[in-house]
């Protein structure tokens, strides 16, 4: 009868020594956690593995949240985003950061990244193996990567993004008047000159730096020429000897073909 009352008390006393053997369970959203997992996020990203990293860097964002740690996720996420190819999902990153961070330390870099994942979508693979001019492509991404650049310069002028943001501002400009040059070109050869002129004088009038302005020009000596319009055609043969003395515009007498375009030179 006493052996029978002891056993229970002795199963329990077993347990609980068992209990105090093993090895308590990593809370896993306390900070020693988290740091690393957003430690092995960024092994992934230096290895490449932008997929797994971005898992990784989903989930630091989710267990970080509020804290400076979680913002920073966020940032990395977009640009893994970015280098998997995922331009859109990348963008939608960033401008849900953007919204949900003004106050963020970070914020110019966002509008940095945002920029540069603008900027590359014109400087793709296709492009380069099509040989395709960057000008002729579809402008928009250049127009909001612009922006984006402008934000940092404007707003964050002692950031360290911001040298780098403006001569890539200057390098969109260029192609921004290079693209108004091209439908100038474009419709200069099948001959609607009026339309040819009306290109050619956006791209002087609102990018009025732009080397691209010297072929916009000679576009409309020719185009004033076929329309018989012997006064402008003279106006703007003067505008282009003044700015273009050594034009070879104006020894060919009219446009010319490029043999190289102009992002090569970059």
């Amino acid at each position: 009868m006493i052996r029978r009352l002891w056993l229970p008390i002795l199963a329990a006393a077993f347990l609980n020594l068992a209990g105090c053997g093993s090895t308590p369970k990593e809370d896993p959203n306390s900070t020693q956690a988290v740091e690393k997992l957003y430690a092995e996020a960024k092994d992934e990203m230096a290895s490449g593995a932008w997929d797994k990293a971005g898992k990784l860097l989903e989930r630091v964002e989710g267990r970080a949240a509020g804290t400076l740690l979680a913002q920073q996720a966020a940032l990395d996420l977009a640009y893994t985003q970015y280098k998997s190819g995922e331009r859109a999902t990348s963008l939608a990153t960033l401008d849900r950061f953007i919204k949900l961070q003004p106050s963020s330390p970070a914020l110019d870099y966002a509008y940095y990244l945002r920029g540069i994942v603008n900027f590359n979508d014109n400087l793709g693979v296709l492009s380069m193996l099509s040989r395709q001019d960057l000008s002729e492509r579809d402008q928009q991404a250049s127009r909001e990567s612009y922006q984006s650049f402008k934000q940092v310069v404007e707003q964050f002028p002692n950031s360290r993004y911001a040298a780098d943001a403006k001569l890539r501002m200057d390098y969109i400009v260029n192609a921004l008047a290079e693209y108004e040059v091209h439908v100038a070109r474009y419709y200069f050869r099948r001959g609607a000159y009026v339309a040819a002129v009306n290109r050619a004088q956006q791209s002087i009038t609102e990018f009025q730096q732009a080397p691209a302005n010297e072929e916009a020009l000679a576009i409309m000596v020719a185009s004033y020429e076929r329309l018989g319009m012997d006064q402008l055609r003279a106006d703007a043969e003067r505008v282009l000897t003044k700015n273009f003395p050594n034009s070879s515009y104006l020894k060919a007498g009219g446009t010319r073909q490029r043999n190289k375009a102009w992002w090569q030179f970059w």
